[in-house]
Parts: C-alpha cells; structure tokens; sequence
C-alpha cells in the first residue's frame, strides 16, 4: 500500500487502510521535514496545528479510494509575509479540492463522450461517488482552466 501511496506523492506515508462497504479508506501523513510557505516561499519547520482532510482517488481492486490526510498547518516566520500560518500543500491535489487531479481527469475522460447524467451513472457505479452537476462543474473547468 506504501507504493501507492508514493505514486500519488514521495511526501506521504502509509499509516493505516480499511476497506468497508466498497470503499477503502487510507490514512496517510506527510513525512517533509521542512514546508515552504505558499505565500512568500520561505521554509518553516514548526507546526501550528494538525486536521483531518478526506479526499478521493482512483478505484483499488474495484473498491472506490478515500485518503484520509493528516494534514499540518505551519508557521510563517517571515516577518514580512501577510500570512501567519498556511496548510501544507501537496501538487496532487487542488487547494481546498476534494478529488485527486487524476481522478477529476478521469471524469473528464469519461464524460467527454455522454451526458453528465450517463457519466454520472457510470462513475457511480465504477470509479466514484458523483454527482452530475460536479461533471458538469469539471468540464466547465476544463474548458475554462
């Protein structure tokens, strides 16, 4: 399971997995020493805080992916940043999103060529709980980036 979770990203360590009702949900924590704000770049090491943040991925052995993160938040200390604290940010996944990048591309893939209510249907049934306005909102985007 490490080596899944290192092709999603080298930053992240396996924890724990549970596989429940079609669903597999994976712990996973970040093992960066060092986090660079994405505000003002400057590197920090202390952290503020820790949250949960779920989010989903790619099917695993037909069983839809939930990843639960540890996620940090860290300190500023650059005086001249506008910011105090950030959350740790990852290049697989969008600020604030709660799809992996290649599972929103995914859903694009599929509902390039059907409705958003046909795309729907089949990602409900195969990949991912989805909505049709969220395939709808995607496509938006991908013509829109």
């Amino acid at each position: 399971m490490d080596g899944f979770i290192k092709i999603l990203d080298e930053n992240l360590d396996y924890v724990d997995y549970k596989i429940s009702g079609g669903v597999c949900y994976i712990k996973v924590v970040s093992n960066r020493k060092v986090v660079a704000c994405p505000f003002c770049g400057k590197p920090s090491s202390r952290v503020h805080s820790t949250y949960k943040r779920t989010f989903q991925d790619l099917p695993i052995q037909g069983n839809k992916v939930i990843i639960i993160l540890l996620n940090r938040k860290m300190f500023c200390d650059n005086p001249e940043c506008g910011h105090t604290t950030f959350a740790e940010r990852f290049d697989f996944l969008q600020s604030k999103a709660k799809k992996t990048n290649r599972l929103e591309n995914e859903i694009i893939n599929i509902s390039l060529n059907c409705s958003s209510t046909a795309a729907s249907k089949i990602l409900r049934k195969n990949i991912v709980d989805v909505g049709k306005s969220t395939v709808c909102c995607l496509l938006k985007k991908k013509k829109n980036p």
